[in-house]
């Protein structure tokens, strides 16, 4: 694309210590839960990095490595605390080596950021002090304990070696142990290992000093810090400015700049609402003090940005963690000049972060193939087929795009003028601009894949037998709820019409429904001039269908706004100025209301499917339209799958 400015800093080799990397875009560890539980690397595990080194990324670095049985903050997580990990690690790094890229293992212990459901015994820290996010104390260690660690950690750094890996990066950052100690928030000893910061940072300088010499004068390690904590009587960047000096001295080759504690997790991975490059200032005040290379990290999701970043001089290196899950051959498709092909983080944290706090292995909402490298054949069909999708929604686009990419003939049907169905108004509110880049991106891909989009089409029966297809894919989405409300449907607007600017909106609203539509409606509408908002939910609590990490700033943002918020209350009646509720065994009523913004979720659209009897075709539903309504991330899988499996 002409215009598009020149990519040079990005792909420039970098040298750390001895070793060459090929390029500044870095992968950083991030827990997939694909590992088995003895700590070796499932096929899963391999494949989803074998992708991203294939796909360019220059430096690979995995997840947490456990450094003893008992040191990990989930089962399913890497290690190295024994010799006989040695050997299928190998296997690991050949695969990466021969797809083109180098690989970092991060080595760490969780200390008190886990618990004894998970490892068996009573979790240990520099302080028998409990982190705020976790539900047991930890056990103060001994001097000598803290001895046997940085033998477990130098043990693990020689194993890593042993496999084949090109370095290690030692995890200071995040509240795990090592950042316990330097962090004054956790660490409360008064022996060596506490006090000043010489002394909380003894841990970690002492762990590098013994990597040093035992792996030898080339051997690259990394150290991974969190610059600001935003907890008080956390870290901040002065001193954090004083520990990355410190960590070089020690023998660190390389500052991996991140920022948070397991209190401030919205922090540690940024959703939408933190601007993209929202931490790369932490990075370039910890350059200004240090001769080895740093590396940015936080909302970087483009390469665009990432060569501005370090065309500016503010780092050395970027961290594109999450834009690996969204697009594992970003780098590639940058270096061909193939922007409009890259699927770029929504910073929605739904299948990252979201599958990981419920214990599942990680997905990516903007791109289904994340984790499931090993499964999904998306190879070309050995029999292509005329293929009809029902649906422009992204459910429906994403079923398209599968399916013609694996060489089948599609054609997609919407009703409508426009394809993104309710995507758009889920675009529209506070800190969500990035969430149109997806069906960007999706047009672009049906263009380019060659599907024929039909607009206008009001699908029927007839109109589909009439195509005579191979297969029909039904993505014909939802509608609003309407319960039996009394005045509801006579003055109530729905919040996606507000949202898109097809209804008047006066100051003083209601909105009926506290799940993430009606809250981000509300936050919407209050940011935009409307000065007296107040949202009614039936459960004890709004948005239990958010995200934490998005809930969290979207809520600190309504109370800063003022919006009101009414739990436990069930709308009686919608009148033409007022809406009547009863909380507590007792009805009251909000008068001179100007609008009612309707939010109380969508019903399943089923009705051409019920129609589709006896038809000679496979019929396949998928999205809102299939068994119940969905988020989007769970309706984007479906319709990928369908598109790939027809």
């Amino acid at each position: 694309m002409e215009g598009i400015m020149k990519l040079t800093k990005i792909f420039e080799p970098i040298t750390i210590n001895k070793t060459e990397f090929k390029n500044r875009m870095v992968v950083s560890a991030m827990v997939t839960n694909y590992c088995n539980e003895d700590g070796t690397p499932t096929e899963k595990f391999m494949a989803y990095h074998e992708h991203k080194a294939k796909g360019g990324y220059g430096i690979i670095i995995t997840e947490d490595f456990a450094v003893t049985r008992t040191a990990g903050a989930s089962k399913t997580l890497a290690g190295l605390w024994e010799d006989r990990q040695v050997e299928p690690w190998r296997v690991f790094t050949d695969r990466i080596h021969k797809a083109g890229a180098k690989t970092i293992a991060q080595i760490y212990h969780a200390g008190r950021e886990t618990s004894s459901r998970i490892t068996g015994v009573q979790p240990i820290a520099p302080s028998a002090i409990k982190d705020p996010t976790m539900p047991e104390a930890p056990r103060e260690m001994s001097v000598n304990e803290i001895h046997d660690l940085e033998k477990a950690f130098v043990d693990a750094a020689l194993r890593a070696k042993a496999a084949g890996f090109d370095g290690v990066e030692v995890h200071g950052a995040h509240g795990y142990l090592i950042n316990q100690f330097v962090s004054p928030f956790s660490n409360k000893r008064c022996d060596e290992y506490g006090g000043t910061t010489e002394n909380r940072t003894r841990f970690p300088r002492e762990i590098i000093q013994a990597i040093r010499l035992a792996a030898g004068e080339d051997f690259p390690i990394f150290y991974r810090m969190s610059s600001e904590e935003y907890v008080p009587g956390g870290l901040e960047i002065e001193e954090a400015k004083l520990i990355a000096r410190l960590i070089e001295d020690a023998g660190a080759d390389c500052i991996h700049c991140s920022q948070g504690v397991f209190a401030t997790g919205h922090i540690i991975i940024p959703p939408a609402p933190v601007p993209v490059g929202g931490f790369v200032h932490h990075a370039a005040a910890l350059k200004t003090v240090v001769d080895i290379p740093v590396i940015a990290v936080g909302r970087i999701n483009d390469p665009l940005l990432a060569e501005s970043i370090l065309a500016s001089g503010s780092a050395d290196l970027c961290t594109m963690g999450r834009a690996s899950l969204a697009d594992s051959e970003m780098p590639e498709k940058a270096r061909r000049g193939d922007f409009a092909s890259i699927l770029h983080c929504i910073g929605c944290v739904q299948g990252c972060a979201g599958e990981h706090e419920q214990g599942h292995p990680i997905r990516c909402l903007v791109n289904p193939l994340t984790g499931m490298e090993d499964v999904y054949d998306i190879s070309p069909a050995a029999e292509p087929k005329k293929v009809v999708v029902v649906g422009g929604g992204v459910s429906g686009c994403e079923a398209a795009i599968a399916a013609a990419g694996r060489g089948h003939h599609v054609t997609l049907l919407e009703k409508s003028g426009e394809l993104g169905g309710q995507w758009i108004a889920a675009s529209i509110p506070m800190a969500k601009g990035d969430f149109s880049s997806f069906i960007v991106w999706q047009k672009h891909m049906l263009e380019k894949l060659g599907v024929e989009v039909r607009f206008h089409v009001d699908v029927t029966k007839d109109t589909l037998e009439e195509m005579k297809p191979d297969a029909v894919i039904l993505a014909t989405g939802s509608n609003p709820a309407m319960p039996p409300i009394k005045g509801l449907r006579e003055y109530g607007v729905v919040a996606q019409k507000v949202l898109r600017g097809e209804a008047e909106v006066g100051n003083k609203v209601v909105v009926i429904g506290g799940g993430l539509v009606g809250a981000e409606t509300a936050d919407y509408l209050a940011e935009h001039g409307c000065g007296d908002v107040t949202i009614v939910e039936m459960l004890p609590q709004i948005v239990k269908d958010g995200e934490p990490a998005p809930t969290y700033y979207l809520k600190k943002r309504m109370a800063e706004h003022g919006v009101k918020v009414l739990t436990s209350a069930a709308v009686q009646e919608v009148k033409e100025h007022g809406v009547v509720y009863k909380k507590d065994e007792s009805c009251a009523e909000i008068t001179d209301v100007e609008t009612v913004v309707i939010a109380i979720g969508v019903r399943a659209n089923t009705v051409l499917e019920e129609s589709l009897t006896d038809c000679d075709f496979t019929i396949v539903s998928v999205g809102d339209c299939h068994e119940r309504a969905k988020n989007g991330y769970r309706g984007i899988q479906e319709g990928y799958e369908a598109g790939i499996l027809i």
